[in-house]
């Protein structure tokens, strides 16, 4: 798929579609360091999707010297969503229908992060069948999934429906950024953005276990009182 989308639309972007900053409590990335591994790693598109804000993917869409996505990882009462171009943030704790409804009422789009991962807490698929008319892409590769079947049943999931697949490191530490990526064609807009990915594809490999340990090491300082500047 890559070759002819390649020949037809000239380069492809690397587009790590799921990325956190320190603005996420388990996160340890300044979104100056999120910026300087991007362009290290060939990185020229970033969704920051931090935990229930966009504060960090604002603070580094002023600093990128590339494309940088506006998201929100969200929290909702039956698991997490994840919003792209926002423009307003999403308030955590509401349904997934009332949360779904935000991200759409700002024109942005729907995801579904790292599915059928027991580790942590993804949408149940009762729920994302129930969402299915406004889901606009699942994550069909993260990085930070502890199990390959994870990863092949939001493909399959996917595919099935017909649903883009994205993908992301889902970093939370510098030497993650870039791990995951979907190599997809320039857009100029969301829908745009959404029709690239539909021809792009997953492109990385999956993080060791230690990657862990950097988020519990976050966490624990968040509880005893860090913050960002």
């Amino acid at each position: 798929m890559a070759t002819p989308l390649c020949q037809a639309q000239g380069k492809l972007l690397r587009a790590d579609l799921h990325s956190h900053t320190y603005y996420s409590p388990d996160s340890v990335i300044s979104p100056q360091r999120l910026v300087q591994e991007s362009l290290r790693r060939g990185i020229d598109c970033l969704a920051v999707t931090d935990h229930n804000t966009i504060a960090g993917a604002l603070a580094v869409k002023e600093l990128a010297p590339f494309r940088v996505i506006v998201g929100e990882e969200v929290r909702t009462a039956a698991g997490e969503i994840m919003g792209l171009f926002l423009t307003q943030e999403v308030p955590r704790g509401l349904s997934a229908e009332e949360t779904v409804a935000r991200i759409k009422a700002q024109g942005g789009l729907v995801g579904v992060p790292h599915p059928f991962d027991r580790f942590r807490q993804g949408l149940g698929e009762g729920v994302m069948l129930r969402l299915l008319p406004q889901i606009d892409f699942i994550e069909a590769f993260n990085a930070r999934v502890m199990r390959a079947d994870a990863t092949r049943q939001a493909e399959r999931f996917a595919r099935e429906r017909g649903l883009a697949l994205s993908a992301g490191s889902d970093a939370h530490s510098p030497g993650e950024v870039g791990i995951a990526y979907a190599e997809m064609a320039e857009f100029d807009g969301a829908q745009s953005f959404l029709e690239a990915l539909r021809q792009g594809r997953p492109v990385g490999r999956l993080s060791g276990w230690w990657v862990h340990l950097w988020s519990r090491w976050a966490s624990l300082r968040h509880r005893l009182g860090w913050r960002p500047a």
